[in-house]
Formats: C-alpha cells, sequence, structure tokens
C-alpha cells in the first residue's frame, strides 16, 4: 500500500486547503515530517487514517471535533487521499459530520452528516465506486486487508506505545498481540471447551441423580415390609467401592426370604378358615331347611280351610263364562235397532228439505247425477274466467301505467333542460379559477421568500448596527495597539542604546575595550538609566502590547464575524429597503389568498360540475327507458284487448244469468250437497234393516244352544269385568299356591329337613349360630391379612429386581459420559492454562507466544543492525513468578557478554531502538499475517532524541534499509539534527490563523 496524495481543508489546525505529494516527498524514499509542539505533526497522519477508515487513532475518535476551529463558519471539513494498493489506485474523500451556520436551524445551525466517496482510476479516468460509508469502508478494508487498529500498528508506528510494550507484563502484552493477530477465536475455542466439559459433568450428574433415586425407590419399597435392618445389611453397607449395587442385592434377597415366609403363613391361615367356613355354612344350612319346613306346613293348613269357598267361585264363573260368548250377540242386536231407528230419521229429513227446495224427491239419484254434470263442465271454464279478469285488471294497469308515463316525460325534459343549463354555467365559471389555482405554489413560494426577506431585512439592519459597533472597537483596539507597539519599540531601542552607557561604566584606563581592544577610551557614551529598570519598563511594555493584540485579535474575529453576517444576509436579499420588503409580502400575501381562494372555488366547481353531469347523464337514461317502455305497453294493450274479446263471448253463454261462472257453480254445489244427503240417506236406512234381521236369527240359535231360553236370562248372568276377574285371581291364587306346596314338599332341603325332624337332629339355636358364625369371620379376616402382606412382600421382591436392573443398566450406560466428562475437564483446564499445563499457558496465549517468537526473530534483525551487533530481543516461555500465567515474555541478549537480561534494564537510548526494532518486526508479521500486503509508506513516530550521535547513525542506517524496494519511510521528528541528515521534509508551520505545511528539499536549495 503507497499514499501518493493528500489533501486537508478545515481539517484538525488546518483552516484552509493544504495539499500535500507524497511521490515528491518521498522520492528519495525518507522524509522528515517536523515542526513546532502543536503544530499538528499527528494531524496529518490523522487525516490519513481518517481517509482510509472513517475514524482516528486513540481518544481522538471524536468526529465532530475533527473540523479545524480556524476555519470559515461555512467551510465544510473534508480529507481526500489517494492511494494504490495490491495493484489497483484509489481516490477516497471523507467529510466528518459538522453544524453549518443557518438561519432557520436551530440555534443558527443544521448538522451536515458524514459523508464518503470512493473512486477508482480504471483505464486513465476516475470511476466512482460508492458514496456510503459503510460500502466503502468494506472496499478499503479489503483492499488494505488490515483494520484500523492493525493500520495504525503497521503503517504508522507509535514508538510510546512499543516501549511501553517492551517492559509490559505477559497480561498486557496479551492485549494488543490480541487485538493485532485477531486470535479471539481460540479464545472461542477455549470457551467451547468450558461449556462442553460443563455439559459433560451435568449429564454425570444427572447420571449420579439418576443412581441416587434408584437407590432411594429401593430402600423405600424395602422399608414398606417393616423390616428392621439386620447387621448383615449393615455389614454390606460398610463394605466399600460397590455398596450401592451390592445394597441392592442383599434388599431384594432378604425381601424374598420375608415374601416366602408370609405366603406360607397366609396359606395355613386360609386352610384354618375355609374349615370354619364350611362348619358355619353346614349350621346355617340346616336352620334355614327347618324354617321353611314350618312356613310351608302352615300354608298347607291356610289352603284347606279356603277351599269350599274357591269352588263356589268355579260355579258362579262358570254360568258367567256361559253368557258372556253370547254378550257379543246381544250388543249386535241393540245396535242394528238403534242403527236402523236413526237411519228413519235421516230419510225422513231429507225428504223433506228436498221438497222444499223444489227438487225431484221421487229419483234424487238421477237429479244428482245431472247436477254433477253441469258442475263439471263449468269448474272447467273457472281458469278461463280467471285469465278474463286478470287481462282486464292489466289493461286498467297499462293505462294508468301510460298516463304517468307522459307526465314524468314532461317534467324530465323540463328538468333535463336546466341542469344543462347550469352544467353549462359551471363550465364558463371554472375555466379562469383553473388558472389561478395553477399559480397556488408559485404564489405559496413568493409569499414565503417575501416573509423570509422580510426577516432578512430586520436582521440586515440590526447587522449593520452591530457591524458598526465592532468596526469602531477593531479601529480603537488597532489603534491602540500600534501606539503600545511603538512604544514598546522605543524601549527596546532605548535599552540598546543604553547598552553602549553600560559598557562604558565598565571601561577601566590601561585596560583593553571587550569590543575593540583598545586601552584609550577617548569619548565614553554617557551613562543613563540602569539596565534593570530598563529592562523592566521594556517587559512591561511588551506586555502592554500583547495583551492590546490579544484584544485587536478578538475584535478582529467579532469584525470578521459581522462583516461575514452582514454579507450572508446581504447575498440573501437583506439590503432591501424595509418598506419595499414590506409591500411586497403584502402583495404577496394578497396574491396567495386570491390563490387559494381559487382553489377552493375550483375544488367546489369541479365537484358541482361532476354532480350535474352525472344527473343530465341519468336523466337522459331515464327519458331512453321510459321510451321503450312505452313501446312495449302499446303492443302489449293490443294483445290483451283481442284475447278479452274472445273470452268473453266463451263465458257469457255458460254463466247463465249469473254474474260469474263461480256464482252458477255455488248455486249447484247447494242443490248438489241437498240430493247428495238424500241419496244416502236412503241407502243407510236399506243397510239397517238387513243387518237387524241378520243379527236378530243368529242371536235366537245362540240361546238356544247354549241353554238358556230368553235373552233376558242370558244378560242376568253376565258379571261386570272387575267381579268376574276377582273370581278369576282368587281361582288362580288358590291353584298356584296348591301347586307350589306340592312343589315344596318334594325339594331336597324339605324332605331332609323332615327326616332330620323324625330322626331328632334339631338345628342349633340364634345364639350359637351367631358364636360360629364370628369364629369363621376372624379366621377369615386373618387369612385375608396374611395374604394382603403375602401379596405386597411379592410386589416388593419383584420392584426391588426391577429397580436392581434399572440401576444395572444406568450404572453400565453412565461409565462412558464420566470417562467422556474427565477428558472434556482435562482438556478444558488445560486449554485455560490450568491443571497439568505447567506453563500456566492457555490456548489463545500459546497461539500468541508463537507470533511473540515471530515479532522477536524479525525485530532482531533490525536490532542487531542498530546497537552495532550487541543486542538481540528473544521469546521466552519461562514460568511466571508466584503461578502467573506465562508465555510471553521478552528478554534482551547481549551478544557482548552472553548474558540474557530484563528488557527493563535498557537504557533510554536503547529502550528507543529495541522498541523501534520490536515495532517493525510486528509490522512485518503483521504484515505477512494480512495476507502479505506490500507496505510501500510507513511513518516513524518521535523517539529519536534519546539517541547518542552514534546510536542515532545506526538507527539512520536501519531505517534507510527500510527504503529497498521502494518503500517511503517517514520519520515524525522536530530534533534539530534529524533536520540536518534528512533533505526532504515536511514542515508544519503553526500561525494564529491555524496551520500549514510545505515540503522542502533542503538538498535542492
Amino acid at each position: 500500500m503507497r499514499i501518493h496524495r493528500l489533501e486537508m481543508t478545515a481539517f484538525g489546525p488546518f483552516a484552509g486547503l493544504q495539499s500535500i505529494d507524497f511521490d515528491q516527498l518521498g522520492a528519495q524514499g525518507l522524509f522528515l515530517l517536523n515542526g513546532a509542539t502543536g503544530a499538528g505533526k499527528t494531524s496529518v497522519l490523522d487525516a490519513i487514517c481518517f481517509a482510509l477508515y472513517g475514524s482516528v487513532p486513540g481518544a481522538r475518535q471524536d468526529g465532530k471535533r475533527l473540523r479545524s476551529d480556524h476555519a470559515e463558519p461555512t467551510a465544510e471539513p473534508s480529507v481526500v487521499c489517494e492511494f494504490s494498493a495490491r495493484g489497483r489506485r484509489f481516490e477516497v474523500t471523507r467529510s466528518p459530520a459538522w453544524d453549518r451556520p443557518s438561519a432557520r436551524g436551530r440555534k443558527g445551525f443544521t448538522t451536515q452528516q458524514a459523508k464518503t466517496l470512493l473512486r477508482e482510476r480504471v483505464n486513465g479516468s476516475w470511476e466512482e465506486k460508492t458514496s456510503r460509508n459503510d460500502e466503502a469502508g468494506v472496499e478499503i478494508g479489503d483492499v488494505l486487508g488490515m483494520d484500523r487498529e492493525q493500520f495504525t500498528r503497521v503503517v504508522m508506528l507509535p514508538q510510546g506505545d512499543f516501549a511501553a510494550f517492551l517492559r509490559s507484563k505477559a497480561s498486557d502484552r496479551l492485549d494488543l498481540l490480541q487485538k493485532l493477530f485477531g486470535t479471539q477465536r481460540f479464545e472461542a475455542i477455549e470457551q467451547q471447551l468450558a461449556l462442553q466439559a460443563n455439559a459433560a459433568r451435568a449429564k454425570v450428574q444427572e447420571s449420579e441423580n439418576e443412581l441416587q433415586l434408584l437407590l432411594q425407590r429401593a430402600e423405600a419399597e424395602f422399608a414398606q415390609l417393616g423390616m428392621e435392618e439386620s447387621e448383615d445389611l449393615a455389614l454390606v453397607a460398610d463394605a466399600g467401592a460397590p455398596t450401592n449395587q451390592a445394597r441392592l442385592e442383599y434388599l431384594e434377597q432378604q425381601a424374598r426370604l420375608e415374601s416366602a415366609a408370609r405366603q406360607q403363613d397366609a396359606s395355613s391361615a386360609e386352610a384354618a378358615a375355609l374349615q370354619l367356613a364350611d362348619k358355619f355354612n353346614s349350621a346355617r344350612e340346616r336352620v334355614q331347611r327347618h324354617g321353611k319346613l314350618d312356613a310351608a306346613t302352615r300354608r298347607q293348613l291356610v289352603l284347606a280351610a279356603g277351599a269350599a269357598e274357591v269352588q263356589d267361585f268355579r260355579d258362579r264363573l262358570g254360568r258367567h263364562r256361559k253368557a258372556a260368548v253370547l254378550g257379543g250377540q246381544l250388543e249386535g242386536v241393540d245396535r242394528a235397532t238403534k242403527a236402523l231407528h236413526l237411519a228413519a230419521s235421516k230419510a225422513e229429513s231429507a225428504t223433506a228439505k228436498l221438497t222444499a227446495a223444489s227438487l225431484d224427491a221421487s229419483d234424487p239419484a238421477a237429479a244428482l247425477a245431472r247436477i254433477q254434470e253441469t258442475t263439471a263442465v263449468l269448474e272447467a271454464r273457472v281458469p278461463d274466467e280467471q285469465k278474463l279478469e286478470d287481462i282486464t285488471a292489466r289493461l286498467g294497469a297499462l293505462n294508468v301505467a301510460a298516463e304517468q308515463r307522459e307526465s314524468s316525460k314532461e317534467a324530465r325534459s323540463l328538468a333535463l333542460a336546466a341542469v344543462r343549463a347550469e352544467a353549462t354555467a359551471l363550465e364558463t365559471r371554472i375555466a379562469p379559477l383553473e388558472a389561478a389555482a395553477a399559480e397556488l405554489p408559485l404564489r405559496e413560494a413568493e409569499a414565503a421568500a417575501a416573509q423570509n426577506t422580510v426577516k432578512t431585512v430586520a436582521r440586515y439592519t440590526s447587522s449593520l448596527e452591530s457591524l458598526s459597533v465592532a468596526g469602531k472597537r477593531h479601529a480603537l483596539a488597532r489603534a491602540l495597539s500600534q501606539d503600545l507597539r511603538q512604544l514598546w519599540l522605543d524601549l527596546r531601542e532605548t535599552r540598546l542604546a543604553n547598552a553602549a552607557a553600560e559598557l562604558a561604566a565598565k571601561l577601566r584606563e590601561g585596560e583593553g575595550c571587550p569590543v575593540c581592544g583598545s586601552v584609550e577610551h577617548p569619548s565614553p557614551a554617557a551613562a543613563g538609566l540602569t539596565a534593570l529598570a530598563l529592562a523592566q519598563e521594556e517587559q512591561s511594555a511588551r506586555e502592554r502590547y500583547d495583551a492590546s493584540e490579544h484584544d485587536l485579535l478578538q475584535a478582529a474575529a467579532e469584525l470578521a464575524a459581522a462583516e461575514q453576517e452582514v454579507a450572508v444576509l446581504a447575498a440573501g436579499g437583506g439590503d432591501l429597503d424595509p418598506k419595499e420588503a414590506a409591500s411586497a409580502e403584502t402583495v404577496a400575501r394578497e396574491a396567495l389568498a386570491s390563490a387559494r381562494s381559487a382553489v377552493e372555488g375550483l375544488k367546489q366547481g369541479t365537484t358541482d360540475l361532476k354532480r350535474a353531469l352525472e344527473h343530465i347523464a341519468r336523466l337522459e337514461d331515464e327519458q331512453r327507458q321510459e321510451e321503450t317502455a312505452a313501446a312495449q305497453a302499446e303492443s302489449t294493450m293490443a294483445l290483451l284487448v283481442e284475447q278479452r274479446g274472445a273470452l268473453d263471448s266463451v263465458l257469457s253463454g255458460l254463466r247463465d244469468g249469473f254474474g260469474t261462472l263461480r256464482g252458477r257453480i255455488e248455486a249447484l254445489d247447494g242443490k248438489r250437497e241437498l240430493l247428495q244427503h238424500a241419496v244416502t240417506a236412503s241407502v243407510q236406512l236399506e243397510r239397517a234393516r238387513e243387518v237387524l234381521a241378520d243379527t236378530s236369527t243368529a242371536l235366537e240359535r245362540a240361546l238356544s244352544v247354549n241353554g238358556f231360553e230368553t235373552a233376558e236370562t242370558a244378560r242376568l248372568e253376565i258379571l261386570d269385568e272387575k267381579h268376574a276377574a276377582r273370581l278369576d285371581e282368587a281361582i288362580r291364587a288358590a291353584e298356584t299356591e296348591s301347586a307350589r306346596l306340592a312343589e315344596l314338599f318334594e325339594s331336597e332341603d324339605l324332605v331332609l329337613a323332615a327326616k332330620e325332624a323324625r330322626i331328632g337332629e334339631v338345628p342349633l339355636s340364634a345364639v350359637e349360630l351367631a358364636a360360629v358364625e364370628h369364629e369363621a369371620g376372624h379366621a377369615a379376616e386373618t387369612g385375608r391379612r396374611l395374604a394382603l402382606a403375602a401379596g405386597l412382600a411379592a410386589r416388593t421382591v419383584a420392584t426391588l429386581a426391577t429397580i436392581r436392573l434399572q440401576y444395572e443398566e444406568a450404572a453400565a450406560s453412565g461409565r462412558g459420559p464420566r470417562e467422556r466428562a474427565r477428558v472434556l475437564s482435562e482438556l478444558a483446564e488445560t486449554a485455560r492454562g490450568a491443571g497439568d499445563n505447567g506453563y500456566k499457558m492457555s490456548l489463545n496465549s500459546y497461539v500468541l507466544a508463537a507470533r511473540l517468537e515471530q515479532v522477536a526473530a524479525a525485530a532482531s534483525e533490525r536490532l542487531i543492525a542498530m546497537s552495532d551487533g550487541r543486542y538481540t530481543l528473544q521469546h521466552t516461555d519461562a514460568k511466571a513468578a508466584r503461578g502467573a500465567k506465562s508465555g510471553l515474555g521478552l528478554e534482551v541478549v547481549d551478544e557482548w557478554t552472553g548474558q540474557r537480561r530484563d528488557t527493563a534494564t535498557l537504557s533510554g537510548g536503547e529502550s528507543f531502538m529495541a522498541s523501534l526494532a520490536l515495532a517493525l518486526g510486528l509490522a512485518d508479521v503483521v504484515q505477512q499475517e494480512a495476507g502479505g500486503v506490500d507496505i510501500e509508506t510507513l511513518f516513524v513516530d518521535e523517539g529519536f532524541g534519546s539517541l547518542d550521535e552514534q546510536s542515532l547513525e545506526q538507527v539512520m542506517d536501519a531505517l534507510e534499509g527500510l527504503r529497498d524496494g521502494g518503500r517511503v519511510v517517514g520519520l515524525v521528528s522536530h530534533v534539530a539534527e534529524m533536520k540536518q541528515r534528512i533533505s526532504s521534509q515536511l514542515q508544519v508551520i503553526k500561525g494564529r490563523n491555524g496551520s500549514t505545511v510545505r515540503i522542502v528539499d533542503a538538498a535542492a536549495a
């Protein structure tokens, strides 16, 4: 990377445009950057760093303070740097954020954002690459292969930092080396190893927790058996390493023994309980058998006592059932008689109605047939009559609609003419408003400009007054300063003139004059004031002059600010006549109001015109629709009139004097109903006579067959249903009870009970049976309790076996994670410099130690030349005291004595040479680490004043060696001897109005 050109404007201490041609400056390969303290030597390097990276090194990174305080208020700060790298040539222009004066901004300033422009020279012309700050930074970083931190360490070598680096501790060196070589990834590896180790240990702990939980579950299961822990079990618990697994096996063995014992006890208890249960069941069954026998005997006696009454019930129910067989026929005769009387009554009533209606009562069936035929014909034509009515109604509606259309047509024609006239008037009124409304933006701009002009004129008048005051103050300050300067010069002249009188006062006769050597003093100068008094008076005059000069500079600055403000306001129209400006503002406001009124009128007129045009279109569309509807209505009316005539001629004959067919049908319906009732009544009368004759004949035959003489005799034997049901129920109950008793006495239990009673085997009493039952229940409860205990023990044995298998599987599966956790923990401890790491070196320190060893080797090549072959630098990984981390140590080797010693023992000049060699070596290593970027421009900062003449000569020889291969080296120093040795110089000159730069070639001069 080579820097070709640098331009600075309003940057740092440089107020105006400063241009540096580094190609000219570095033509000899070595140049000196010098100047007074505070002139701005470092600001030149800051400008290069800012142009490339958008920020400056160290504490000077506040971009808002990069702007020069000496520059004009409106001057924009900027830096332009032209450089080449990797065979490509670029030009980058950057401007930091700054506050530009503004009459409208808050507090009089407007913040300007930072800007960047990156261009590349391609085929002899500049092509823009990007104007974005971030994109330019990425592009430059890719081309240079270094970030800002590396650039300031490699291209700009700060000697103070490397002197501190030379004497610092290993932990302090680590920070700088890590920033330069970017070894954070190795720290990330250390952290990742620690995380993996923690995760592995956590997994092992989970496995241990699982094993402990299984052991606790086993102990809880065993505790449910209620057994005391035996001495053997306690011995197993104290056995050593395999405690848990052995304990689980022993718990399972003890549980199995307890389960077997409990199972045996449960079997014995169950057998005893079964014997007592059999005894109780036998006794209870005997008591139950004898109870059943006694109850059956009592029921048998009750049944025998009611046998006669049951036989009477059977006889009475038999006679009822014979008479009940004739019940249906009796009821049939009764119903037929009633039906005959009702049918005769209806027939007489229907005949009377026919006679009253003047109808033929002799043959109602024939008359009914004739009326039905006529009604059928009329009903078939009823739809035609309805159609005729619909046609008549439609014709009336069409006539009304035609009259309404005619009326609407006239009203619509009048409305359409009025709306068209309104639309024409609106179009005439809108035309001039459109032109006036189009001028609204212009009128707004003119009004705003006129308002600003009035404000500017007012400020201009005030600024003129301030300028007049500042001018008078500046004139007075300048006159006073000139008078005081003259007074000081006069006093200085007087003091110089009085120097001869002082010298004359020291002359002695016979002694040589210190000026000319003569021993004769013909005309010595007369004595005046004393030298001390003159010097004091001159110093006082000088101080008064300096104070007046300061006041003059302040007054000049105030005058320049006032002049600038007046010029800015005048350029903005502030010198215009106030009345003219006010008049122009009034005219602009009136024009703006007129334009706004035109806009509102145009908006309203456009809305009204749009509404009128829509109304016109709607009316015209309605008119066309009405015309079409009228034509269709006329055609429909002609057709309907023709249809109405044809239907009316057909239906008039069928009405037979009635108004409508439906009226005639209703009249025929009344006659048809009377005839229908008469026909129906005649048929029903004939049928009732036939039914009565049939039922009477059938009843007479049934009475004879069943042994009854008359129908009344049969009616007396018939019982009501409830009475018959009670008799039947009593008979069935007696029969059922007899059958049940017979079956019961034949059952096994009663036969056995009767046999036991005959032989004298009586059952137990209630008290004796209760005692046997209590004894059997107690035995059963004991058996159940022992069986439950045995089941619990068996379940505990199964659970303990399962837990033991789970424990063995978990222990086996946990061996791998435990080994992995051990390996990862040891690896993580070693990587962070602990554990078995004897040197206490972390992985990051180990990598940086290798880099530091390369730096020491590269630095030693230059230190040998600078120190006349005496010193070299060597990396050491010796253990630090009190267990501190090691690996980043530096030693200086004295080749004259062969001794190694700490770098802190070097003298000031030796430390400078060592730190310079270290900086150059670090630059070489970082350059290789950054991808082999060729550094063709190099800056070496202050530090040469600590060298003696010989050491300076050796250092200069080493620095001149850096020029090999076309490299340009810039030395930053104000040492006088350096100015004599290096002919090509960039001088930074400090002044009251800011610093300037110039290139000086002493050899050419």
